[in-house]
């Protein structure tokens, strides 16, 4: 077939085209019917084949041409923008938001005793089981008592000798008496036998305080709870040698119900709710009725609530922080001395407060952003401050105002600027949140 277009387009075979311009295709099939030899051409053997073989070239040629026209009809198509995103909305409302401030705090013990030794000796024996409840006397240790035993007998005896003493000389007075009327004897030997008599008296007292002095020394070889509560881990074994001068720690007693659970709060915190409270901005009950709400460390919640009853007057100087105390009971013993908590304090109500869900807020860099959208349906990032959680909310400070329109679900989809379909979800949940 080259061949033959070869020949179609040598110059002895090329006839000049007359006529109208025609399309590429076209003229290419014209040109290959005009490039036909003659009839009686001595050079192409076969005519009846060339014809056959020509005619298929512009069967195909003009396919081609008609697909080309198709393809040339067919220009692309404009793609529709795609409908802005629906993101769920809600409408800010203000109202009484309850003000709960969460705090990390640690539990402490009502009343701890450290039992120490009171006097010098050996251990004898320890009489209780560690980590048990006692009761106030619980005998704890012996130490032993055998050198303390020897010292109340040595007291017994001088005080015996004090009060025979002393009966010598009150008898020695009383002969004396009725004879210094009678100048039988001289008033100097009388005062003296008076100046025996209260000397006597003065030995036997000292004889009867020595005595109750190894009374009590005796009796502290035998170590007693001096407080009701749950006892840890013996500090000494059997055979150990302790000493009242060095005061010796042998075990420690927490009262165990009721606790404190104490935390520390800024006073910068503490100095803006003084501000609000007289603004009118904020209700603060006593501080006896401020309810407090324990979560444990591992996350559940502690039944019983417990109530502020301290708050210290002075700050930290090296934290910059006030003390605050809450006392709670503790009948199943579920709070422990040092115990990790948080702690949850309603610390009274926001008037016309601001709330939002805790899942439309973004917090990025300990700074929170809400996605608001305008009246035009357009997306505007919000930075706002954030105050403190409450059943599931934030509650806003500053950045929102009543009638913000706020994105719920869906901002994750969606940028500044951007237009959005809003579809309404409920009302903001500061009067909800109010109630419970």
């Amino acid at each position: 077939m080259s061949a033959y277009l070869a020949l179609a387009a040598s110059e002895r075979y090329q006839k000049p085209w007359q006529g109208n311009l025609l399309p590429t295709g076209m003229m290419h099939a014209k040109a290959l019917t005009d490039a036909m030899p003659p009839a009686g051409d001595s050079r192409l053997r076969g005519k009846k084949e060339f014809r056959v073989r020509v005619g298929q070239e512009i069967r195909v040629r003009a396919t081609c041409l008609g697909i080309a026209f198709l393809l040339a009809s067919c220009g692309p198509e404009a793609v529709p923008a795609p409908p802005p995103p629906v993101v769920d909305i809600m409408t800010v409302r203000a109202g009484d938001v309850p003000n709960i401030v969460e705090l990390p705090g640690r539990i402490e013990a009502v009343r701890t005793a450290e039992v120490r030794a009171r006097v010098d000796g050996i251990v004898e024996r320890r009489l209780y089981r560690e980590g048990s409840d006692v009761a106030v006397g619980t005998p704890l240790f012996l130490i032993d008592p055998r050198d303390k035993q020897a010292q109340y007998a040595q007291a017994q005896a001088a005080l015996a000798r004090a009060t025979a003493a002393q009966a010598n000389a009150r008898s020695v007075v009383a002969r004396y008496g009725p004879l210094v009327s009678r100048k039988a004897v001289s008033a100097q030997e009388y005062d003296s036998a008076l100046s025996e008599a209260r000397q006597a008296d003065a030995s036997v007292a000292d004889g009867r305080a020595a005595l109750t002095r190894a009374r009590l020394e005796l009796g502290y070889t035998m170590v007693r709870a001096p407080i009701a509560g749950r006892i840890g881990q013996a500090q000494v074994t059997e055979g150990a040698l302790v000493s009242a001068g060095a005061a010796t720690l042998l075990a420690q007693i927490n009262q165990m119900s009721p606790v404190y659970a104490t935390f520390a709060q800024s006073s910068s915190l503490l100095l803006d709710l003084d501000r609000m409270r007289a603004a009118g901005e904020i209700t603060i009950r006593d501080l006896s009725r401020i309810e407090v709400r324990l979560t444990l460390e591992n996350g559940q919640q502690y039944p019983i609530p417990g109530y502020l009853d301290f708050a210290d007057q002075t700050v930290d100087p090296s934290t910059g922080s006030q003390l605050l105390r809450a006392r709670f009971d503790n009948p199943d013993r579920l709070l422990l001395p040092g115990q990790f908590i948080r702690a949850r304090i309603s610390a009274g109500v926001y008037h016309r407060g601001i709330s939002v869900p805790e899942r439309a807020v973004q917090i990025e860099g300990g700074e929170g952003a809400i996605m608001v959208v305008g009246r035009d349906d357009t997306v505007e990032r919000r930075t706002v401050t954030l105050g403190s959680q409450s059943h599931g909310s934030w509650i806003i400070r500053t950045g929102l105002r009543p009638g913000d329109r706020v994105i719920v679900d869906g901002w994750m989809k969606v940028q500044p600027g951007q237009k959005v379909t809003p579809r309404s979800k409920s009302p903001s949940p500061s009067a909800a949140a109010a109630k419970r």
